[in-house]
């Protein structure tokens, strides 16, 4: 199927937007005119997007080579308000998620072996490509994903990267029985979910003292939570590693018996201080998940609705988006922080 890539004569031309200028500055509203979908491209009317520390990273400016002037955000979630030429997957009012990894170059080694996340010529939604802090967005139809429809837009949100990171970060742990969370946030509150359906026992770590995040990790089935700081009380099988605090990798490999896997979840982590060889001896293994892959998003979303997944959220107008930032940036949330556009 194909369409023209204009707007209908009663369409608006204009849309609101937080755009990030400058970063370590805040997100400014501005008035822009609505994008126009390309060849393979739809135009999608944003519902709801969820704001994820890679966001925060963004604009605070530790993510170093965004698009400037850039909209941020990528767990979109809306209808399809336009096509572009050759578009063939999707319908005008469709509803899809956008994720993180919005473009691919199909041809690299990586892309060849199944590898797309790792890409060297990859593009990011809310990076590179404007994302979904906006009332429209564009997006390649072969990046976006039909959202399961027992999920409204509010709850379907923090699927699109707090699910789909946590997702991949579970599947790197293999067959880990005893799997420890460092930071419960949006991507642990989803993960830990996953874990309990597959029978696995959770140990949450939280910021020292965060008593509400420990009492909301053991509520989602954790048989243990305290701080990050502390050891367990047995030893684990696996970590990830959700929190952007180099501190916590040997905290996590003194955590992991002999044989254990300890995975960074985040593509931003303050430096790791050094360590003595003793806490990787032992064929410990410490890894990095990078982005993701559209089979990724395929089977998790399958997935979800099986379980069910339940997203807690909170909340904000479009034009909220740098108090949700400065909540998130605070630890003030509770499950994920997600904007709903008007």
């Amino acid at each position: 199927m194909t369409a023209a890539a204009h707007p209908q004569q009663d369409s608006p031309s204009v849309m609101q937007a937080m755009v990030l200028a400058t970063p370590g500055q805040p997100l400014q509203l501005m008035e822009l005119p609505i994008p126009q979908p390309g060849m393979g491209q739809v135009l999608i009317r944003v519902h709801t997007c969820a704001v994820c520390r890679t966001d925060l990273h963004v604009v605070d400016g530790e993510l170093t080579q965004p698009k400037l002037p850039l909209i941020p955000g990528h767990q979109i979630v809306g209808t399809i308000a336009q096509l572009g030429d050759n578009v063939t997957r999707f319908q005008i009012g469709d509803r899809v998620g956008v994720p993180w990894l919005g473009h691919t170059c199909n041809h690299c080694r990586y892309c060849l072996s199944g590898r797309e996340n790792l890409c060297d010529r990859a593009e990011f939604t809310g990076y590179q490509i404007d994302g979904g802090y906006a009332e429209y967005t564009v997006a390649d139809q072969r990046f976006c994903f039909p959202i399961p429809a027992g999920y409204p837009d509010l709850q379907a949100a923090p699927l699109l990267c707090a699910g789909l990171i946590g997702y991949r970060s579970l599947r790197m742990t293999e067959n880990a029985q005893r799997l420890g969370l460092y930071g419960f946030g949006a991507a642990a509150h989803l993960v830990i979910q996953v874990a309990r359906y597959q029978g696995r026992q959770v140990f949450a770590f939280t910021r020292n003292g965060d008593t509400e995040a420990q009492e909301f990790a053991r509520y989602l089935g954790a048989v243990w939570a305290g701080n990050s700081d502390q050891l367990p009380p047995e030893p684990l099988d696996a970590a990830i590693i959700f929190a952007p605090v180099g501190a916590l990798v040997p905290a996590a490999l003194k955590a992991v018996v002999k044989g254990g896997i300890v995975v960074c979840g985040g593509i931003h982590m303050s430096d790791i201080p050094s360590f003595s060889y003793d806490l990787l001896w032992g064929e410990r293994v410490l890894r990095s998940v990078a982005n993701l892959t559209r089979q990724d998003g395929e089977e998790f979303l399958a997935l979800a609705p099986q379980i069910p997944i339940v997203t807690q959220v909170k909340a904000f107008p479009l034009t909220g988006a740098n108090q949700a930032l400065t909540a998130l940036r605070q630890g003030e949330i509770q499950g994920a922080a997600v904007l709903v556009v008007e």
